[in-house]
C-alpha cells in the first residue's frame, strides 16, 4: 500500500467516527426524561438509534438486513458499544414499542446543537437575518402499512395511504428547524399554527399554505411572510402602485398593487391588508406574490420565493439518499422512529459536508459514507478526496488474477 493511502487510515471505522459527534449525555437525559429504557433489560435506546443509523446509512431494504449485516461485522461492533447484532425480533419489537417521541426530541436538540455550526454560510442578497421555507412532503404507504396511518386498505390492496412530513428549514443553514408527521390526507394549512417564528423574521411557502387568518396573526406580531397567491383568491384589488409593460423578451417585476383579502375570524368578517407583487421569470412564466412586508423591494420578493426551493430540494435528497419508500415497520410508531432517525442521519451528513468544506454534492457525500461505512479511513478525507468510481491501472502483459489490480482511490 503506497504512503499516500496509509496516512488516511485511522483506528476507527467511518461510521465510528459519524456516530461519534452525536452528544451522548442529552441523548441520555432525554432517555430518563421518556422512561424508555424503564423495562428494557438487553436492547437500550442507545442500541436502537445505532442500529437505524447503520441501516439507513447502509440503505438496507429491511430490518432482517440491518441485522444480517451487522450479525457479519460482530468483530468490530465493539466501537459501538455493543457486544453483538441484535436478533431481527428484539429490534423489531423496539421499533413497535419504544415510542417515537425520544427519537423526535432527540433530533429538536441536534437541531439546537448543531446550528451555530451549520448557520455560518448566509443568503447575502436578503435582508433578513430570521429566513424559514416552510412545506411538506407525502410517503407513500402500501397494504398492512397502511393500518399505521388511519387508512383501511380495500380487499385488492391498491388503495394507497401515506405520512406527511411537515417541515420548517432555515435557508440560511439549509437545515430543519421543526418538523412534525401527520396523515397524508390533513390539510397542510393547519400546520402554520404549529409554527412559532420570532418577530423580525421571514416566511415563505407555496399557495396551499394560504390561510388569510393566520397572515393577520403573523401581520400584528410582526412577522413577515412570502407566498403565492391562489388562483381563485378573491382578491379586491384596492390602488396599483406600480405597472410597465413588459416585452416578450423582458422579464421582471411589471405590476405591484394593494390589495383586500376578506376572511371570518369566529364568523365575523374581517379584512387582510397585503401588497401583490406581479413577477415575469426568464421563461416567460408568471406569478402573483403577496407580502405584509411593503419595505423590501419587489424584486426581493420574487428572489425570497425562489430561495423556497431550498425545501424541496431538502426533500428530494431525503428520498434519493435514504430508504424512505422501504419501512422497517409495519405500525405507526416504528416509521415515524425510522422517519425521526433518518432525520438524524441527514443532519450528520450536513455536519460532516460543512466540517470537512467539502466540495461534493450531498449526493456523492452519501454514497461515500455508504460504500466505505465499515472502512478504517479518515472521513474527511473520505468525503473530499475519495471518488465512487473504479479506477483501472496499467495493463499487464501477463495477465493472471495476481496482476490485474482494481483500486477505490
Amino acid at each position: 500500500m503506497s504512503k499516500g493511502k496509509t496516512k488516511n487510515l485511522v483506528g476507527q471505522p467511518i461510521f465510528k467516527q459519524i456516530v461519534k459527534m452525536l452528544p451522548r449525555e442529552q441523548f441520555d437525559l432525554l432517555v430518563q426524561q421518556c422512561g424508555s429504557d424503564r423495562y428494557y433489560k438487553t436492547f437500550f435506546s442507545w442500541d436502537q438509534l445505532i442500529v437505524m443509523l447503520f441501516g439507513i446509512f447502509s440503505r438496507c431494504d429491511s430490518m432482517g438486513e440491518v441485522c444480517d449485516s451487522m450479525r457479519a461485522l460482530e468483530g468490530k461492533l465493539n466501537y459501538l458499544n455493543m457486544d453483538c447484532s441484535p436478533a431481527k425480533s428484539t429490534a423489531g419489537d423496539a421499533l413497535r414499542d419504544r415510542s417515537e417521541e425520544l427519537f423526535k426530541l432527540y433530533y429538536f436538540a441536534l437541531i439546537a446543537y448543531f446550528r451555530p455550526l451549520l448557520s455560518v454560510s448566509r443568503k447575502k442578497d436578503v435582508s433578513f437575518e430570521e429566513f424559514y421555507a416552510f412545506d411538506s412532503s407525502t410517503f407513500t404507504l402500501f397494504s398492512e402499512v397502511m393500518k399505521g396511518v388511519g387508512r383501511n386498505r380495500k380487499d385488492d390492496g391498491k388503495k394507497k395511504g401515506g405520512l406527511k412530513v411537515h417541515m420548517l428549514t432555515d435557508i440560511h443553514a439549509d437545515t430543519a428547524v421543526f418538523a412534525t408527521i401527520s396523515e397524508a390526507k390533513m390539510h397542510d394549512k393547519k400546520f402554520l399554527a404549529h409554527l412559532n417564528p420570532a418577530k423580525g423574521s421571514m416566511l415563505v411557502f407555496d399557495k396551499a399554505y394560504n390561510f388569510y387568518q393566520q397572515f393577520a396573526d403573523w401581520t400584528r406580531e410582526g412577522v413577515n411572510f412570502v407566498c403565492r397567491l391562489k388562483d381563485n383568491a378573491k382578491a379586491q384589488l384596492q390602488e396599483v402602485l406600480f405597472e410597465k409593460n413588459l416585452t416578450k423578451e423582458e422579464f421582471g417585476v411589471y405590476k405591484i398593487g394593494h390589495i383586500h383579502l376578506e376572511y371570518k375570524r369566529e364568523k365575523k368578517p374581517e379584512t387582510l391588508c397585503l401588497r401583490l407583487v406581479y413577477y415575469k421569470d426568464e421563461k416567460g412564466r408568471k406569478y402573483k406574490f403577496i407580502t405584509n412586508n411593503w419595505e423590501i423591494t419587489p424584486e426581493e420578493v420574487a428572489l425570497i420565493y425562489k430561495y423556497r426551493w431550498t425545501i424541496e430540494l431538502t426533500f428530494k435528497k431525503l428520498k434519493q439518499n435514504f430508504q424512505l419508500h422501504f419501512f422497517y415497520s409495519e405500525t405507526e410508531n416504528g416509521i415515524k422512529t425510522q422517519i425521526w432517525c433518518t432525520l438524524i442521519a441527514h443532519l450528520l451528513l450536513n455536519v460532516v459536508r460543512v466540517l470537512s468544506e467539502s466540495k461534493k454534492a450531498f449526493s456523492t457525500i452519501a454514497a461515500l459514507i455508504r460504500i466505505h461505512l465499515i472502512s478504517h479511513l479518515n472521513l474527511t478525507w473520505v468525503v473530499t478526496e475519495g471518488r465512487r468510481a473504479y479506477t483501472k491501472r496499467t495493463k499487464s502483459r501477463n495477465k493472471s488474477p495476481a496482476n490485474v489490480q482494481m483500486s477505490l482511490f
